[in-house]
C-alpha cells in the first residue's frame, strides 16, 4: 500500500469519476486505474463499482469503510514527513550563567533568531540548576562555569578567559597589583567558579568577608563605581566594565586561574540548532580581546 494508491482511491471517491481523478492527479486513466486495482489487490477486496453505461463512480461498501482509513493514513503520512521540518522550526531552550548571558550571549541569540528556523527560549541559571534541566530534556544547551559529573549529560569546553582586576576610574590602586594589597574589606564578590574560590581563600582566607557579594550583573556594575571597592571578574565582563567607563583595569600578579565556560548537552539533542548557536558563539568570541574559544 502506498502513498499513491491511496491518493487515487481517495480522488475518486471525491470526483466521483476516473477521468476527473487522473485530471486531478496529473496522469494518465489507465495509471490511475493500475494503482487502484493494486491498492484492491493488496487489500483483498472491491474497493470501487465499476458499473457499465454508469456515469458515476462509487464506493463498495468496503470502500466506504476504507475510506476514512486512507484519509488517516495519509495524514500519518504527511506528518511523518513533517518531522525534519518540524525539527528545524521547534523552540530552541538555552541557559546560561549570568555573566555569559550579559556580557556574551546576546547578540549571538539575536543573530541565531534573524535565520528565522527556530523560536527561542532563554533561561538565566546557576550551573547546578542547569545540570538539572539539562538531563531531563528541558533545556537543549546551557552554558555553565562549574563542571560537575552526570551520566546523562555530556560537558563540553566552550571558552576560556583570564580573570582581570578592576577598579573605578581613578582608583588609588597601582597599575600592577599583588593580592597580599588588595583589601578584602573593598572588595565586590561574584560567584565565578570553584576554582577562583580556591584562590580567593588561599589569599584572603576562608572566613574573610567582602564589602558586598552580589549574584546580579547589574548591581555590580554599578557598585565598582561606588568608593574605592574592587573586583576580580572574567576578561569578558572587565573589558566591558572599562569600555564604558565605569572601570579601570589592573594588572593582577598571581591571579586567579582562567575561567573555563562549558556547554552542556543532554540525551535528547536538537543538533541542527545546537550547531548554528556554537558557530554564531564561535564569531562572537573572535570579537572578544582576551578571550579563548575552545569550540
Amino acid at each position: 500500500m502506498t502513498q499513491l494508491e491511496l491518493q487515487a482511491f481517495l480522488a475518486v471517491t471525491r470526483t466521483g469519476s476516473f477521468s476527473q481523478a487522473a485530471q486531478s492527479l496529473f496522469i494518465s486513466q489507465p495509471a490511475l486505474s493500475r494503482r487502484i486495482r493494486t491498492l484492491e489487490e493488496e487489500l483483498g477486496f472491491r474497493l470501487l463499482e465499476r458499473r457499465k453505461g454508469a456515469r458515476a463512480v462509487e464506493p463498495t461498501q468496503e470502500g466506504r469503510a476504507f475510506t476514512p482509513v486512507a484519509e488517516h493514513w495519509l495524514a500519518l503520512w504527511e506528518e511523518a514527513r513533517s518531522i525534519p521540518q518540524r525539527e528545524e522550526n521547534q523552540v530552541f531552550r538555552v541557559a546560561s550563567v549570568g555573566s555569559v548571558s550579559t556580557y556574551i550571549l546576546a547578540p549571538v541569540l539575536q543573530r541565531f533568531l534573524l535565520d528565522g528556523t527556530s523560536s527561542l527560549t532563554f533561561h538565566q541559571y546557576h550551573s547546578l540548576e542547569s545540570y538539572g534541566y539539562v538531563e531531563r530534556g528541558e533545556v537543549d544547551l546551557a552554558f555553565i562555569s562549574d563542571d560537575m559529573f552526570r551520566r546523562q549529560v555530556e560537558t563540553i569546553p566552550a571558552f576560556r578567559e583570564p580573570m582581570r582586576l578592576v577598579t573605578r576610574p581613578g582608583s588609588p590602586l597601582p597599575q600592577h597589583v599583588h593580592p597580599s594589597q588588595l583589601d578584602s574589606a573593598r572588595e565586590i564578590r561574584m560567584q565565578w567558579n570553584p576554582e577562583y574560590d580556591l584562590w580567593h581563600a588561599f589569599w584572603f582566607g576562608s572566613s574573610s568577608v567582602p564589602r558586598m557579594w552580589f549574584d546580579q550583573m547589574s548591581l555590580m556594575e554599578d557598585a565598582i563605581q561606588w568608593e574605592d571597592n574592587w573586583l576580580i571578574a572574567p576578561a569578558s565582563v572587565a573589558t566591558s566594565l572599562v569600555r564604558s567607563g565605569r572601570a579601570q583595569l589592573h594588572i593582577l600578579q598571581e591571579g586567579p586561574p582562567d575561567r573555563i565556560i562549558y556547554y552542556l548537552l543532554g540525551p535528547r539533542r536538537k543538533n541542527t540548532q545546537t550547531h548554528r548557536l556554537l558557530e554564531l558563539l564561535q564569531d562572537r568570541l573572535e570579537e572578544l580581546e582576551g578571550v579563548t574559544s575552545l569550540l
